[in-house]
C-alpha cells in the first residue's frame, strides 16, 4: 500500500500532520509531504477535507466464514483434575452459542482423562473432543499446539476460548500464530454484536484506565482468553453430548522438550480465587504488624489474605494473593477492603464479589462506590474491633 499527496489540491492546513501518530507528514514549501517510515495506516486519508491525501489500497473484504461453527472451550487439567476458568469458560459459551444457534464444545488433554468428558457435559458441553496420549500427560506447549491446530483445521470452530492461566497464557499465543488468526488477551467481557454475529471482546487498556473492545472480522476462529473468577460456571441437569476421540499421531522427536522431573510445591492455604472470605489489604494497612492484623481477620472469617500490587512488591504480601489487573480476579461472597483506596486496576479485579466491605479514612476514596458496607475510620482501631466481637461471637457459641 502507498499513500501519496495530490501537490495541487493541498492547501497545507496540517490537519495530516496533526493526525499522523508516527509523524510521518511534514510541511514543505506549503505543502504536505509524506516521510518514509510512513505506515500506511490511512488515518490521514480520513482527515483530509480537499482529499489531496491518495492511496492505492483496496478495500479489504471479510471472507465468507459460514463454515465456521460451534464454541470452543479449551478445558485446562493438570493431573485429572479439571480448572475452575474451565467450567466458567462454559458458562460463558452457552450464552455465546445460544445467541448464534450454535454448539458448543470442550477440547479435553491428556493421559487417561477421558472419565472427566462427563463432567464437561454436566457443565454444558455437547461435544467433548478427547486427545488422551501418554505424550500429553504433562503440559508441554509444542505437543498442546499441534493438537489444537488439527483439531481446528478439521472441524472449523468459530470461537476458540481459553483461561488466562499460566498454561493459556502460554499455549492460546503459539495457537493463534500457528493457525493464523489474532488473539485477545486477559478478556473481562464476551458479548455477541447483535448485527454482524462477530464476537466482541473487552479488556481493559492504557493501564486499565479505559476498556478497549475488540473485534475479529477477518480470521476464524474468533480467539480470546479470560482471567479465571471473571465468568460464571452454569451447570446444564441432564445434558446429552458427544465424546469425540481424537488420535494422536505426534512423536516425541517433534515436540522439542523432554520433562526430566515434575517437582510439587506444596500449597499453603487456598487459592484465593477459590476462598469464600477474602480480607484485602493496601497501601494504607502500613506494614507487616498490620497484615498480621488482617490475617487473624481472615483467619477467624474461614478465608484468606489477599493485597493490592504495591504490598505485593513490598513483601508483604504473597504474589500468589495479588488481586486486580496485573493480578487475581476474585469473586468471593464477601471481599473486605481494607486501607485500599480503590483504583480501577484493583477494583477490576475484584468487583464481582458477591458483598464488599471497604475499611478506609478517607471519606472520598473510590473504594466506597463499589463498596456495599462503607466504613470510614482508621482501620487500625475498626478490624481489632471487628476481631474481638467475632471472637466474643464464637466464644458464645
Amino acid at each position: 500500500m502507498t499513500v501519496w499527496i495530490e501537490v495541487d489540491l493541498c492547501t497545507g492546513c496540517k490537519r495530516c500532520i496533526k493526525a499522523c501518530p508516527y509523524g510521518a507528514i511534514e510541511l514543505k514549501d506549503g505543502k504536505a509531504s509524506i516521510l518514509e517510515h510512513c505506515t500506511s495506516c490511512g488515518v490521514c486519508l480520513e482527515v483530509c477535507k480537499e482529499k489531496a491525501i491518495k492511496s492505492d489500497a483496496k478495500p479489504r473484504t471479510i471472507p465468507d466464514f459460514s463454515d465456521r461453527k460451534g464454541v470452543w472451550v479449551f478445558a485446562e487439567q493438570r493431573y485429572g483434575t479439571l480448572s475452575k476458568v474451565s467450567f466458567e469458560l462454559l458458562g460463558k459459551a452457552q450464552e455465546l452459542a445460544g445467541t448464534l444457534n450454535q454448539d458448543v464444545s470442550a477440547l479435553l488433554f491428556g493421559d487417561q482423562i477421558s472419565g472427566l468428558s462427563e463432567t464437561l457435559i454436566k457443565y454444558g458441553a455437547q461435544n467433548v473432543y478427547v486427545a488422551d496420549d501418554p505424550c500429553l500427560k504433562n503440559y508441554r506447549t509444542n505437543a498442546y499446539t499441534m493438537v489444537i491446530e488439527e483439531l481446528v483445521n478439521q472441524y472449523k470452530p468459530n470461537i476458540l476460548l481459553m483461561g488466562a492461566t499460566h498454561i493459556g497464557r502460554d499455549l492460546a499465543p503459539r495457537v493463534s500464530r500457528r493457525i493464523g488468526v489474532g488473539l485477545t488477551a486477559d478478556c473481562t467481557e464476551l458479548t455477541i454484536d447483535p448485527e454482524e454475529k462477530i464476537l466482541l471482546q473487552t479488556r481493559p487498556a492504557f493501564g486499565g484506565n479505559i476498556m478497549a473492545t475488540i473485534a475479529n472480522r477477518f480470521s476464524r476462529p474468533q480467539m480470546a482468553t479470560v482471567r479465571p473468577g471473571v465468568m460464571e460456571a452454569v451447570e446444564k441437569p441432564g445434558n446429552k453430548g458427544s465424546v469425540i476421540q481424537h488420535k494422536v499421531e505426534i512423536k516425541e522427536e517433534d515436540i522439542g522438550t523432554k520433562i526430566l522431573e515434575v517437582v510439587m510445591e506444596e500449597k499453603k492455604g487456598t487459592d484465593i480465587c477459590d476462598a469464600r472470605v477474602l480480607v484485602a489489604g493496601g497501601r494504607g494497612v502500613g506494614d507487616s504488624e498490620g497484615f498480621k492484623v488482617l490475617h487473624e481477620l481472615a483467619s477467624l472469617l474461614g478465608g484468606e489474605l489477599a493485597g493490592t500490587r504495591i504490598v505485593v512488591e513490598e513483601g508483604l504480601v504473597p504474589v500468589e494473593n495479588q488481586v486486580g489487573q496485573t493480578g487475581k480476579s476474585v469473586r468471593p461472597e464477601l471481599y473486605i477492603a481494607c486501607g485500599i483506596s480503590g483504583a480501577i486496576q484493583h477494583r477490576a479485579g475484584m468487583m464481582n464479589s458477591r458483598y464488599i466491605i471497604a475499611i478506609n479514612k478517607d471519606p472520598r476514596a473510590p473504594i466506597f462506590q463499589v463498596a456495599d458496607w462503607s466504613i470510614v475510620g482508621d482501620l487500625n482501631k475498626v478490624v481489632p474491633e471487628m476481631i474481638a466481637q467475632l471472637k466474643e461471637i464464637k466464644a458464645n457459641g
